[in-house]
């Protein structure tokens, strides 16, 4: 029997000897049942493709320690990818103008996402055109076109908000 297949034969034993306990220690930690089998099945993935434990003085609790890392790992990685609520509040204006606010994050959301950005980087980060051209890889001159692009349609939406508020009275 080949190397391979031995490390293969000993990982699969540990999994039927401890697979349900990591499980479960991987569901406490993480909250999810779903979360905890993918982080089982990604240790156990990794260690078949790196060859198995044989540098792991108690492989029990490598594979405990494994486990968690993993948990924790994944979770971190979540947090990173939450996607922002549309309708939360992403700035405060000195005077609270909720419907205005809401007008302005809805114009803000129908603009190109190019656009959004160098609005974005130039209003609220204060980066100059040439910070921004640097930043997202392109000229000053087109961060600033895109910039006045971005504007009219923002004032275009606006206003035809307000129009359209004026006229429903």
């Amino acid at each position: 029997m080949s190397r391979t297949n031995q490390n293969t034969d000993e990982i699969e034993v540990l999994y039927r000897q401890h697979g349900a306990a990591l499980l479960l220690f991987a569901s406490a930690i993480s909250g999810d049942r779903g979360r905890a089998q993918d982080a089982l099945h990604q240790v156990f993935l990794k260690l078949i493709e790196t060859g198995g434990l044989s540098q792991a003085r108690d492989k029990k609790a490598y594979l405990f320690a494994c486990v968690r890392n993993a948990v924790l790992n994944n979770s971190k990685l979540e947090r990173r990818h939450t996607a922002l609520d549309v309708d939360s509040r992403w700035f405060s204006p000195p005077e609270r103008d909720f419907a205005g606010e809401q007008n302005l994050r809805r114009a803000l959301h129908a603009l190109s996402s190019d656009q959004q950005e160098v609005i974005v980087l130039h209003v609220w980060g204060e980066l100059t055109f040439s910070q921004i051209g640097d930043l997202l890889g392109f000229s000053a001159n087109t961060a600033a076109s895109r910039y006045r692009y971005a504007l009219a349609k923002l004032r275009g939406s606006m206003f035809a908000k307000e129009d359209s508020c004026a006229n429903s009275r």
